[in-house]
């Protein structure tokens, strides 16, 4: 028989939930500074798909993780990041949502 009763399972589950906050506001985070990225790249007419840049992420996250969670699902993970925030640009894009940069880059 365990020693768990249904608080500890309570107060795993607010741990994850402050956590899943944290990523998300991390997750915005990312996606404003990726929308800086497209307004960069629209202005110097780059494209959105750079497949050197994503290979230079993965390399990054990966030599960074020390698990539990497997190299692998790192790697599913933020090839769904990625593309989520190169869904982001393009609809910008598409939409002449980028205004000029005005500031300094990131």
């Amino acid at each position: 028989m365990s020693d768990y009763t249904l608080d500890d399972l309570s107060r795993c589950r607010s741990q994850i939930d402050d956590l899943d906050e944290r990523i998300l506001k991390l997750l915005n985070q990312r996606t404003a500074v990726v929308e800086e990225i497209g307004r960069i790249k629209e202005h110097l007419h780059l494209a959105v798909y750079e497949p050197k840049r994503e290979d230079q992420v993965f390399a990054n996250v990966l030599s960074h993780n020390s698990g539990p969670l497997p190299p692998e699902a790192v790697k599913r993970i933020f090839e769904r990041i990625i593309d989520e925030m190169r869904t982001v640009q393009k609809m910008n894009m598409s939409r002449g949502e980028f205004e000029p940069v005005k500031k300094e880059p990131c």
